[in-house]
């Protein structure tokens, strides 16, 4: 879904950011991100960024830290997805799309008098992700579908491949990398990697090691 707005500098970004801690979701830029939302603190935070910028920082609880269940401490690197598509339900909840901007440093949590957690960000070290498609000609192409036709053999999934053979190098990498089926540790690790080709590197080889594992029987390791 596109943005009626383009962000071409950090500037055009704000500081301050409502977040949406969830474990196992990756956002990445261009990514489309389909959300139900339905507790009380979360649709306040979408009214109050429907007000605003439109834009909620996604990040995940860092599951190593975690001493506090209601309020467990955050992976320091989330990113912004702007609220693209809403439907209301009829019964109390939203229907969302997000459509991913750009990675975030998050610098500080802030005491916002909310019902939802809000923080300061720093779009800087990830400046380059506002640049569409930037480092697509670095990406091995073939080694991402390769390994994407192993793991659709070995688990029986069928591939759309006329959309696959469609799609541009960016497109695919951050799909895959979204939907693959990976653990909190490992899904931050493709949001935290250098530029595109890295993270289509880490994709092939995460993707490897799982099917190794299962090879050897013993069984998906990284759900």
């Amino acid at each position: 879904m596109p943005s009626n707005i383009h962000y071409s500098r950090v500037s055009d970004l704000p500081d301050v950011l409502p977040l949406f801690p969830l474990p196992g979701a990756l956002l990445l830029p261009r990514g489309q991100m389909p959300l139900n939302i339905f507790e009380p603190r979360y649709l306040s935070m979408i009214d109050a960024a429907l007000a605003d910028s439109r834009l909620i920082g996604m990040i995940q609880p860092d599951p190593a830290r975690t001493t506090d269940i209601a309020l467990p401490p955050l992976y320091g690197t989330g990113c912004a997805g702007r609220i693209t598509q809403l439907a209301e339900t009829g019964d109390g909840r939203y229907l969302v799309q997000l459509t991913g901007i750009a990675r975030f440093r998050l610098v500080e949590e802030i005491p916002a008098g909310t019902l939802f957690r809000q923080a300061r960000i720093d779009f800087e070290p990830f400046a380059a992700d506002l640049e569409a498609r930037r480092g697509e000609d670095a990406v091995d192409r073939d080694e991402v579908l390769a390994a994407l036709r192993a793991f659709s053999e070995a688990h029986g999934i069928e591939i759309d491949w006329k959309s696959i053979d469609e799609a541009a190098n960016e497109a695919l990498v951050n799909a895959l990398s979204m939907m693959a089926p990976f653990g909190v540790a490992e899904k931050q690790a493709l949001l935290e990697a250098r530029d595109l080709k890295a993270r289509a590197d880490m994709l092939v080889a995460l993707t490897e090691m799982e099917l190794a594992r299962e090879g050897e029987g013993n069984g998906p390791a990284m759900q």
